[in-house]
């Protein structure tokens, strides 16, 4: 009897030691499969619970030293063959209509940007819907805020409610939201008082300068953002009329496109008196920064003796980080950075956007995006061509389009590439 219980006793050890490595393995995998998948998330069911809001600023609690080899690793594949992935870019294209679920094929390393405060969490949260519903619901690209302030819980939960992606959260520096040592702060200061007498708009902010200066120099240099190749900026109140049937960021991608736009126009001379006779002495100082093939066509009416004003409005811009953070574009901006016309005049990040590309990147390298209809207070772009309008199904009123009007550079733009314009164009001439 004593030996039978003994068996038994061995019996009951070796099934708990069995259950004890089964449990062991399982979680095992378990682990080894959230370090697989982007973020450190997981699918299905957790994938809701990796997006809330973690303090300190990223949502998965990782640092931005961790996350370098994580974010988009694995699903995302910049080297592919895209002749095994085609894009839907016309109605013939087969999974034109597919506009449902999540879309099969590779991801760009590529996200989202937006500067807020956490005032702007419900003009963010409605340009939010806007990307989602018309595109990133079915791609479920990563998003950055970016604040000189700490986001709150509520801006925290509200995007993150609202995003499929990933979301992220980074505290903007000191020093690159300030006064750089060589600036005179009595001198900026007249400045601004001379700019408010005279009802220049946002003259006399600072909080402006600082945003213009960091969107010129600084966003795609924060620690979030060095985990991506390409970005695209969102702003608050943000508005998109026309269905997205494919992938931007793979557009850019695969055609070696490195900055785009939907809307030009002129800046205010005013704001930018010498910002020119800084971009010349660029220019003059470094020759090799300069591409063969260029839009100066586009900045200029003589060949680059002054600058005629035109810029791409930049609070709609897809582009790549690498060409910003190349030396060129560092060299470029630390050149007028010390010239400081950010804070002597009113330098904006749109012309200091446009001049780099226009000058520092082959023509052809400048994509304008006509089929992403677009709306920022208080210019619209509305896709030119009545066929198209309806084949995207787009809301927006076609006599509000700007690219045509006599204010527009978008003109400019097709005659210097030698494109085509879109039919119907002549109509929204007025």
């Amino acid at each position: 009897m004593t030996t039978g219980n003994a068996r038994y006793v061995r019996y009951i050890l070796v099934a708990f030691f069995m259950l004890a490595v089964f449990y062991f393995v399982s979680n095992s995998d378990v682990a080894t499969l959230r370090t697989e998948i982007p973020g450190g998330g997981t699918k299905g069911g957790d994938a809701a619970h990796a997006n809330q809001p973690a303090k300190g600023g990223e949502t998965d609690g990782s640092s931005p030293e961790e996350m370098k080899d994580s974010p988009n690793k694995d699903k995302i594949k910049n080297n592919y063959d895209a002749s095994e992935f085609p894009m839907a870019m016309t109605p013939n294209d087969p999974g034109w209509n597919d506009l449902t679920g999540v879309k099969g094929g590779p991801r760009i390393n590529a996200t989202f940007v937006t500067l807020a405060r956490n005032s702007d969490v419900w003009e963010i949260a409605k340009s939010i819907r806007q990307v989602e519903d018309r595109f990133n619901r079915r791609y479920n690209y990563d998003w950055v805020f970016l604040n000189d302030k700490e986001f709150d819980d509520t801006f925290k939960k509200v995007t993150t409610s609202l995003v499929s992606g990933k979301t992220h959260y980074g505290l903007i520096p000191e020093e690159h939201w300030s006064f750089p040592e060589w600036i005179d702060k009595d001198k900026a200061e007249k400045v601004r008082q001379d700019m408010k007498e005279k009802k220049i708009i946002y003259g006399d902010s600072v909080s402006y300068r600082h945003m213009c200066r960091f969107e010129s120099g600084f966003f795609f240099r924060q620690p979030l953002m060095m985990n991506y190749e390409y970005y695209w900026r969102v702003e608050p109140s943000i508005e998109l009329f026309c269905d997205i049937h494919y992938d931007p960021f793979r557009y850019m991608h695969e055609n070696n496109k490195k900055y785009s736009f939907v809307l030009s126009l002129y800046e205010y001379y005013e704001t930018i008196p010498t910002l020119w006779d800084s971009v010349k002495k660029f220019m003059k100082n470094h020759p090799e920064h300069i591409a063969a093939g260029n839009s100066m066509a586009f900045l200029s009416d003589d060949g680059g003796e002054t600058y005629n004003k035109c810029h791409f409005w930049s609070n709609f811009e897809i582009g790549s980080l690498s060409w910003l953070r190349s030396k060129a574009y560092i060299d470029y901006f630390e050149s007028l950075d010390q010239d400081g016309g950010f804070f002597y005049e009113r330098w904006g990040d749109a012309p200091v956007h446009s001049i780099a590309a226009g000058i520092m990147l082959p023509k052809e390298q400048i994509h304008f995006f006509n089929d992403i209809a677009y709306y920022h207070v208080p210019f619209t772009h509305c896709p030119t061509g009545e066929k198209l309008r309806a084949t995207l199904k787009c809301h927006c009123n076609p006599d509000d389009n700007f690219d045509w009007k006599s204010y527009s550079c978008t003109s400019r733009y097709f005659d210097i590439n030698n494109i085509e314009k879109p039919e119907g164009w002549e109509e929204q001439k007025n």
